[in-house]
């Protein structure tokens, strides 16, 4: 291998010195290549061996990769370029893409955009957080500030256009999962009894069954469903990025299949039933879009929409505790956990990632095993 010939003066650590002659400090030259030709830089230290330290870090850099023309480039231009570039080309989900961008524009740069990218220190970005947690952020939005932060960073440590990922070395508040709010077995008979003569009562009904999420259940479409054998396939989602109805893939990117109960084959079929008397009734004025649970004319409906018009009077009229639309889906997984079925096969059912987050969220509802273990112990030894 080629060794790289040392320039003049390089590597020689030498004393400076007050004007009484005492020495003060110690420092070094290196030359590196930018844009516009060599260039001499320097390092110090307080003694020889702190000026040696540091002259064999900053050479390694060099010698590595760092990139120096672009060591002037600020924060908030780096994270531009980010953006634009490397974060745009991994085929991110329009609502995804959306966030990372308000977490630069709004968090990010008016705090940290005009310190040069490789000044950057924990103690700057341990600052930025404090500052949000201060202000009255949530925890989980700070969390959100760190997590696209870190990302960034992580991205230009990689490129090496910095020698660490800063935003490593802070401590971002911790997060408190939050309280899960399911209904319980005789509430939801209430809740899907007041649902018979609501229009999108079927859609309580599959969200409380399936389990599905608000944004999957607004994505179906009736070639998604296969009524005669009781076969729902979940195989997108609607997503809440601006600029109207978008459809990705699911959380997670993973599709999946239901079996669908009974009382759900049977709402759906009195559901299309309903639809189909509209759609000719309306002509051709309804939009044939194709989504089960569409509006009046056929268009797409949206999470909004469905909570404030519908879900929360329903929750009102059925005499229930306030809830969220989300907690349908919480009570799902909460009544069959706690009849036993296995975690395994609620995770599935509801599309988790893996089982540990399954377990993590609902552990409280998964019954005790009480003596079961003791007990079949004794019978494998007896």
């Amino acid at each position: 291998m080629m060794t790289r010939k040392r320039a003049n003066g390089e590597g020689t650590v030498y004393p400076r010195r007050n004007k009484q002659g005492k020495i003060i400090s110690y420092r070094a030259s290196y030359w590196v290549q930018t844009a516009n030709g060599p260039s001499r830089r320097y390092v110090s230290g307080k003694t020889k061996t702190e000026a040696q330290v540091a002259l064999r870090k900053a050479t390694a850099e060099r010698d590595s990769g760092i990139v120096f023309e672009v060591e002037n480039i600020m924060l908030a231009e780096y994270l531009d370029r980010w953006l634009d570039g490397p974060v745009k080309t991994r085929n991110l989900k329009p609502i995804t893409f959306e966030q990372y961008q308000r977490q630069v524009r709004v968090h990010i740069v008016p705090s940290l955009g005009r310190v040069k990218l490789r000044k950057l220190s924990p103690e700057l970005v341990q600052d930025l957080y404090d500052s949000k947690i201060a202000a009255g952020l949530k925890p989980s939005s700070v969390r959100y500030i760190h997590a696209v932060l870190h990302n960034a960073l992580e991205h230009a440590h990689k490129r090496r256009l910095i020698s660490e990922n800063v935003a490593s070395k802070t401590d971002p508040p911790k997060v408190r999962p939050p309280e899960i709010q399911p209904l319980d077995a005789e509430e939801t008979r209430t809740l899907l009894d007041a649902a018979r003569t609501e229009p999108l009562g079927s859609l309580y009904v599959v969200a409380v069954t399936a389990g599905l999420r608000i944004g999957e259940l607004l994505a179906l479409r009736w070639t998604d469903v296969e009524l005669e054998q009781g076969v729902m396939r979940v195989s997108r989602t609607l997503s809440r990025a601006k600029g109207g109805p978008r459809f990705t893939t699911p959380k997670n990117g993973k599709g999946r299949s239901v079996i669908l109960t009974t009382q759900a084959r049977e709402a759906l079929r009195s559901h299309r039933k309903g639809q189909n008397e509209l759609r000719l009734k309306l002509g051709t004025l309804w939009e044939d879009n194709g989504p089960i649970f569409a509006s009046e004319i056929g268009k797409p409906l949206t999470r909004d929409f469905v909570d404030r018009r519908s879900f929360k009077p329903l929750v009102k009229r059925a005499g229930l505790p306030e809830i969220k639309l989300h907690d349908l889906r919480h009570t799902c997984a909460t009544l069959l956990l706690s009849r036993g079925v296995h975690p395994k096969f609620v995770q599935e059912l509801l599309g988790h990632a893996s089982i540990a987050m399954t377990l993590n969220r609902y552990s409280h509802w998964i019954p005790s095993m009480g003596d079961q273990t003791a007990r079949a112990m004794e019978a494998a030894l007896n």
